[in-house]
């Protein structure tokens, strides 16, 4: 007999807000960066070339945000050709990840049949919505707050924990498929996040309850 899956964990950006590559590129055009530069200039940051990867440490909190917007501010730039402006560098970046209120309402409504609900986000120093986060979560793991990462197993288990259940409970959202990848081996069910009414479908699958908990809701 199948297990019977007692929650679900759910990345923040690319999953509860518009999709990574759109917020980029609306972040990039409204601030006038050229965007072709900036695909190769971050490039190393995110093709596991880069031993001391400073992503990784401003994901665990390790680092100074200022600094990092340093950083990265000057391998930017404008496609006149100027400089980025440093200062505010990652809020103006995530005030572009508009929130995606069906699959908050998603979780909500799986939450109201009695499963429990966590967000698991990696964090760049970034605020977050918090406002959307009541009711609709049990618990709220950020990276930065308790220095660790995905992919890096032992915040899955943190995660766990915080919920007092362990990993076999549990179905994991997340957009990016390396995330999804370490959630399986660690004995959760994983979901690859594309859209809200894919998603919706896979939950009430994976969670056997009935597709009308959703109806309430329209699919993106």
């Amino acid at each position: 007999m199948d297990r019977v899956r007692k929650a679900v964990i759910s990345d923040w950006a690319g999953v509860l807000t518009t999709p990574l590559p759109d917020s980029i590129a609306a972040w990039l055009e409204s601030e006038g960066i050229d965007g072709d530069h900036y695909q190769q200039a971050m490039r190393p940051y995110f093709d596991g070339s880069l031993e001391d990867n400073p992503v990784h440490a401003l994901e665990r909190g390790e680092i100074d945000t200022a600094g990092f917007e340093r950083e990265i501010a000057s391998l930017l730039r404008l496609a006149d050709g100027g400089t980025v402006d440093a200062e505010g560098l990652i809020h103006r970046m995530f005030s572009r990840f508009d929130p995606v209120h069906e699959m908050y309402d998603t979780l909500r409504s799986v939450r109201r049949t009695g499963l429990n609900t966590a967000l698991l986000s990696n964090s760049w120093g970034n605020g977050y919505p918090r406002e959307h986060f009541a009711g609709t979560f049990d618990e709220v793991v950020i990276s930065g707050e308790v220095g660790m990462r995905k992919p890096e197993p032992r915040i899955y288990l943190h995660t766990c924990e915080r919920l007092g259940l362990s990993p076999q409970d549990c179905v994991f959202i997340d957009d990016l498929e390396h995330n999804v990848r370490t959630a399986e081996e660690l004995g959760m069910v994983g979901l690859l996040h594309t859209d809200t009414r894919a998603t919706r479908r896979e939950l009430s699958r994976l969670l056997t309850i009935d597709a009308a908990v959703f109806e309430d809701t329209p699919a993106a």
